[in-house]
């Protein structure tokens, strides 16, 4: 069915609707509270079908690419809005505005139904009363915490409330212990109010820490006085200094968008009582930004609201100010109230101290930029994205690698490079225990359990894959599949005499690649090219992660083997012994008495004894 006759069959109901090119590739999703109307206003129909005349430069060149349309209906707008965030998350199209950071942000939090409440981090929302919120932040929150219990003497542990005896905390004078009750709860709520003064007062934290650091150096404890420092540096980063105060105790947050013709960033600001409690930042990722296509700041606002608060927030403003008159507030009104059954205006503000609060949103956001385009390494995504004809610029990038041995301990491994981070994200790493027995079987299996967690964990801009044009192939199929729009590329050692030499010098890589027709390329880069050095970076952090991993699982196996030549003892008791025990080093130290809580007596002498005659 073409273009045409997919029109013409649009329903009248809200959905969401999806755009494909000739390859099948995903370039724009949106919704509609008519389907037919919204999906058709993008064309004319005579004297042929093309773009509309009304569309801006950018969704017309986008609309000039379309061969195939789908959709999805649902009950009623709100609906759709829902629907068309979460896939535009999920399945990164060419044409959306896409936040690169999609995460949920910390809070620090008290809860006041404890009679010696402490501060505490949580990305949660708790349902109990009488628990307050201060954030969210983005950076600095562990230190502002760490810093705060540092010259504060709250309650340092959960659990030291619960004990009766004084630890050493109250020791080192920093805890007044109430375990002892030492402290009386009237006492110690003076002691939260003025450690809640530190959230509110970065900058009187700030000067107690420097005084504090000084007191360690001249203690001769460098050590102590170096921590105190960095998070000092830290909580320096995440302040947005301002000497505005608004004079009232309103809760107000603040969203401000700025671009260059190679990135956008929105800034985040949080007022609390009057004053800037928080602040946080993302980069935004705009496919085939180019600098002829006027950036659309009107989407770009729609799409940080919606996603902000599609998240539980603990802390919901009277109104959120926002950097330029939108043209319909109506819709993200409506998405707030039902939400969060509370009615938040979205404002533009001319005058008074909320304009100056937004222009100084606005002036954070340029400064990012500008120390965003300062970073020495930004030319290299532009550098990969034209030499590998990618659809975008790969800001965060996944590789994986898989490893066995005669079929043992057969294991994969994904790592993650982030732009955001110059670096790898180390906490986005993955393990992967694989069932498969040959090499193309478990790349597959792996890629298929990184995409069925697309939906909690969104694909990245680019995959990086061990292996040839077989294996790139067989990762195109997979993320086609499920109608993502993700770049990949391969890498592999070129063959000699059959082999492939990983050993620096033995043989050079083979870069695989997919041209603007759609052919699969290849081809050899000098080792010195910093492309290929970055590339390289990638695989051999996968390939370095993998092997560890591989090590650690041959050895639990090896020792799982030893113990299946005990004549007598099978998998089943095996199994047994790992429930109780934990480990296999734990099994081999292990007492007749502890042996014999899982296992009848005879078995239990015949491993103690296995184990014993091991040692000699």
């Amino acid at each position: 069915m073409n273009l045409l006759e997919k029109l013409k069959q649009l329903p009248q109901d809200a959905g969401v609707y999806q755009y494909f090119d000739k390859n099948g590739h995903l370039l724009y999703i949106g919704k509609a509270k008519v389907l037919k109307n919204r999906v058709k206003s993008y064309f004319k129909f005579s004297p042929k079908l093309l773009p509309s005349d009304k569309l801006g430069p950018r969704i017309y060149k986008m609309i000039s690419e379309v061969e195939s349309l789908e959709w999805i209906v649902v009950p009623n707008e709100h609906d759709a809005l829902i629907l068309e965030n979460s896939l535009i998350k999920q399945l990164k199209p060419k044409y959306n505005i896409l936040l690169r950071d999609d995460k949920t942000y910390p809070y620090i939090f008290i809860d006041y139904n404890e009679d010696f409440p402490r501060l505490e981090i949580t990305r949660r929302v708790y349902k109990e009363k009488n628990i307050k919120y201060f954030g969210p932040y983005s950076s600095g929150a562990k230190d502002m915490l760490d810093s705060i219990y540092e010259i504060v003497p709250l309650v340092q542990k959960k659990s030291c409330v619960k004990g009766k005896t004084a630890c050493l905390f109250h020791q080192i004078q920093k805890c007044l212990a109430p375990c002892e009750n030492k402290v009386s709860k009237e006492e110690y709520a003076k002691i939260v109010e003025n450690a809640l003064e530190y959230i509110y007062n970065k900058t009187k934290l700030i000067f107690k820490l420097n005084e504090k650091m000084l007191q360690y150096s001249n203690d001769f404890r460098f050590e102590e006085a170096m921590t105190l420092r960095d998070r000092i540096k830290t909580i320096e980063k995440s302040q947005i200094k301002s000497g505005i105060d608004l004079a009232t105790n309103e809760d107000i947050d603040i969203f401000a968008i700025t671009s260059t013709n190679k990135k956008a960033v929105v800034v985040r600001m949080f007022i609390r009582d009057g004053k800037i409690a928080s602040s946080s930042h993302d980069f935004l990722k705009i496919d085939n930004f180019e600098e002829e296509f006027e950036f659309d700041y009107e989407e770009a606002y729609k799409r940080a609201i919606i996603n902000y608060y599609d998240n539980e927030i603990p802390l919901l403003p009277k109104e959120i100010l926002v950097g330029i008159e939108l043209d319909d507030t109506t819709e993200l009104e409506e998405f707030l109230q039902i939400r969060f059954n509370k009615k938040i205006k979205i404002l533009n503000p001319k005058k008074d101290k909320k304009k100056d609060i937004v222009q100084i949103a606005l002036s954070n956001c340029d400064e990012l930029l500008r120390i965003d385009s300062s970073k020495n390494e930004t030319n290299i995504y532009e550098e990969l994205k034209e030499l590998f004809n990618l659809q975008t610029l790969p800001f965060r990038i996944e590789s994986f690698d898989n490893s066995h041995m005669m079929g043992q301990a057969t294991v994969g491994a994904m790592i993650v490079w982030d732009e955001n981070l110059n670096s790898f994200d180390k906490k986005a790493f993955r393990h992967y225990n694989l069932e498969s027995k040959d090499e193309y079987s478990q790349m597959r299996e792996m890629l298929i359990r990184r995409v069925e967690s697309f939906e909690k964990n969104p694909a990245p801009d680019l995959w990086i894959i061990d292996g040839g044009e077989t294996l790139l192939k067989l990762a195109y199929d997979i993320v086609l599949s499920v109608g993502v729009n993700l770049d990949i590329i391969a890498i592999a050692k070129e063959k000699v005499d059959a082999k492939a030499h990983r050993a620096k010098g033995a043989a050079k890589d083979i870069v695989h690649y997919k041209d603007k027709n759609g052919e699969f390329k290849n081809f050899r880069l000098s080792t010195s090219d910093k492309r290929l050095q970055f590339v390289q970076r990638q695989r051999d952090e996968a390939h370095r992660f993998v092997i560890n991993f591989h090590k650690k699982q041959k050895r639990t196996q090896d020792k799982q083997i030893s113990l299946l030549q005990i004549k007598g003892i099978g998998e089943a008791k095996i199994k047994k012994l790992l429930l109780y025990f934990g480990e296999f080093e734990k099994i081999k130290t292990a007492s007749i008495e502890e042996l014999k809580n899982v296992l009848n007596e005879k078995d239990a002498i015949t491993i103690l004894n296995y184990f014993t005659e091991s040692k000699d």
